[in-house]
């Protein structure tokens, strides 16, 4: 089957685990035999080899038969000139300004490039417009039977996409702008995503929760949505990175985006009732985002900072070596749509502690939970497992019988089914 696959990351030039999951989904799909072209803002594809057909919308030359004020009063949409994230600071909005136009006056075609590691620039709506217009001209020019599309910059490219050729658009949310705006949406990403859900002939959720999330707040028909957990690839791990645990510390991490919704501030605060009952431990937030100064602030505040480090954005190897080091993996998220760093500590057979708010506890039913905002109850469970060997031997065990089950292979069976279903 050829597949026409519009995303906004691909390894190597990642800033979460939307662009793993594209990989991995993807590979195992061409392991099946599909072809599968996948568009991106930005790559660097004159050497790169790899599974997919990478083809960087960055490099077409969009038609100038409309404005990108037409094109979004069509939609009913606007384009918004500002940092529409909320983890973003000032300082960071005028560094990704300041890069961009360095970019611009290097070279030419950066002007229509997405700021790496940046989810929003300056005049992102008109950028999601270049891309929908060059994804547009892809589409023409290609021979494909199915569209499919991954959270909601690409859901405008998927929808002129399958207008301008009629074939069948399939819509993967990863995660919702209610999640990732804390509670409070944008409305012009909010209206993308309901677009492109309506427009959609089928839509992929990662978790039951983000399918309720679906339903609550985008009104889309329950029949239209299927759930597809993301899963993890267990590579040749622990022979390469294998790094002896018998350490005078244990080491207890935290990894993703240190923003609101990945709940740092509460690893931090349980981190610290940890170190009132045992100074055996240190702990490590690895990552980056608006609240890292605050969090580094924080640490300072509570005097624990011999016990903690702060690793910065980390990415490729660096992230499998900061598995292998740990002891524990927590995951105290305020809203998680679904988490696939627990499932990759697990291969490094990590034991991890997850919050009740996340998607991925519908495939870790042996998994040890907790509110994230109970810092008593995180910090409790930290010292057990980290105190009581048979309880980190029983979760490993029992993670190593849930990952058995939680394989590429398995969702891409699920994707497969669901293009049949539509091409039939």
């Amino acid at each position: 089957m050829r597949i026409l696959m519009f995303g906004w990351e691909f390894p190597p030039h990642i800033s979460g685990g939307l662009g793993t999951a594209c990989h991995d989904l993807t590979r195992t799909l061409a392991k099946h035999g599909h072809e599968i072209s996948f568009v991106v803002p930005r790559a660097d594809v004159a050497e790169r080899r790899t599974h997919v057909r990478l083809m960087a919308a960055s490099h077409v030359e969009p038609p100038r038969h409309a404005t990108v004020e037409e094109f979004f009063h069509t939609l009913n949409l606007h384009p918004v000139d500002s940092l529409l994230r909320p983890y973003l600071n000032e300082q960071d909005y005028q560094s990704a300004l300041d890069n961009a136009q360095a970019r611009a006056e290097r070279t030419p075609e950066s002007r229509s490039v997405i700021a790496p590691g940046s989810h929003y620039g300056r005049n992102l709506m008109v950028e999601v417009a270049r891309y929908s217009e060059a994804g547009e001209e892809l589409a023409l020019g290609g021979d494909f039977e199915i569209i499919h599309a991954h959270d909601w910059m690409t859901f405008l490219a998927a929808i002129r996409a399958k207008r301008a050729t009629g074939k069948p658009l399939v819509v993967h949310v990863h995660s919702v702008e209610h999640d990732r705006s804390g509670g409070n949406p944008d409305n012009s990403i909010f209206q993308i995503e309901k677009l492109g859900m309506e427009a959609a002939d089928h839509v992929i959720a990662v978790s039951h929760y983000t399918r309720n999330l679906i339903l609550s707040q985008y009104g889309i028909a329950p029949e239209k949505i299927s759930v597809v957990h993301n899963a993890v690839s267990r590579r040749q791990v622990g022979k390469v990175y294998h790094v002896p645990r018998i350490r005078p510390r244990k080491t207890v991490l935290f990894l993703g985006r240190i923003t609101a919704q990945k709940g740092p501030d509460f690893f931090i605060e349980a981190a610290a009732r940890v170190l009132e009952k045992t100074s055996d431990v240190n702990f490590v937030m690895a990552g980056s985002g608006d609240m890292l100064p605050r969090m580094i602030e924080r640490v300072g505040e509570l005097r624990i900072g011999t016990h903690f480090h702060f690793t910065g954005f980390l990415q490729g190897h660096d992230v499998e070596r900061m598995y292998a080091m740990s002891d524990l993996y927590v995951m105290p998220s305020v809203s998680e749509p679904f988490g696939l760093s627990p499932l990759e500590a697990m291969i490094y057979d990590v034991p991890v502690i997850l919050s009740k708010q996340a998607g991925v506890n519908e495939v870790l039913p042996h998994a040890l939970t907790v509110d994230f905002w109970n810092v008593d109850d995180i910090a409790n469970k930290i010292l057990a497992v980290l105190k009581y060997p048979a309880l980190a031997r029983e979760l490993l065990r029992n993670g190593r019988t849930d990952l058995k089950t939680i394989r590429w292979e398995v969702a891409a069976e699920r994707i497969q089914l669901i293009y049949n279903q539509l091409l039939n």
